[in-house]
């Protein structure tokens, strides 16, 4: 055997490459939501998400976790298809639009879990995500997702572009259960909104970022027992601000590619 994840030195492991995959595909994702102007959109996305699955627990409370991911999907699905849709025919109001869609879904989360005894909790793991708790056999929907960016993004562009809300979508619900709405949001915004304005090297620097967030908030998380998802948002924040002060980066004008312009 290679290694025990009961060992103290293997305990992360799962988290760490949980975090890893995630972040493989959200610094794409993320990058299109800020040249798109539609920064709101991921916790829209991820609160449909979030809601599908509740409401797939709270109707069959021993549904397995297939169904549970397969009814955030297609919430998520949905909701993209209708903010896709307000994108082409109203676009001056699309910002606004998925925060009415964000807020109401919010509102209504509070509704559905007002009545459960266990209502705080739930809440708490939407937010926060449960990434301690992940097993390796709940990484490969993470791998695939990221496989599928990464592959659109280099071979197909015009299918990445022409796809974006579904994908944005199916890459939202895959991470949402295991990182929570907070961590969604940061691998998504923060790395690429700090390298915005760097030439072709900015989605590497922008993993990077991410990735040293993910490991600075895990250890951080294991040294004075704070929440791993909250620890490793802070960390993320705290590297972006300090490569942004530093003095290396182009001017924006030179980082878009000929098909983000």
């Amino acid at each position: 055997m290679m290694f025990d994840l009961n060992r103290p030195e293997w305990v992360f492991l799962p988290a760490m490459l949980a975090g890893l995959m995630v972040l493989a595909s959200h610094v794409p994702l993320g990058r299109q939501v800020l040249l798109r102007g539609i920064v709101f959109l991921d916790l829209a996305i991820a609160q449909l998400a979030a809601v599908g699955a509740l409401l797939v627990q709270q109707a069959f409370p021993h549904a397995a976790s297939g169904w549970v991911t397969a009814g955030g999907l297609l919430v998520a699905l949905l909701g993209a298809a209708f903010l896709h849709a307000m994108e082409r025919h109203a676009p001056e109001r699309q910002e606004a639009l998925i925060g009415v869609v964000f807020i109401s879904v919010a509102s209504f989360t509070l509704i559905l879990i007002s009545h459960d005894p266990h209502g705080a909790e739930q809440l708490q793991t939407l937010l926060g995500g449960q990434i301690l708790w992940t097993q390796l056999e709940d990484l490969w929907p993470l791998g695939l997702v990221a496989i599928l960016v990464a592959v659109l993004q280099r071979f197909g562009p015009n299918a990445f572009q022409r796809y974006f809300y579904a994908l944005f979508a199916i890459a939202i619900t895959a991470a949402v259960q295991v990182v929570g709405v907070y961590l969604v949001f940061a691998g998504l915004i923060i790395p690429a909104l700090a390298t915005l304005s760097q030439t072709r090297a900015a989605q590497l620097q922008a993993w990077g970022l991410g990735a040293l967030g993910v490991l600075t908030g895990l250890i951080f998380s294991a040294r004075w027992d704070w929440p791993a998802g909250a620890a490793m948002v802070l960390a993320m924040v705290g590297w972006s601000a300090l490569y942004w002060a530093l003095p290396i980066k182009a001017p924006l004008d030179q980082a878009k590619t000929p098909v983000e312009r």
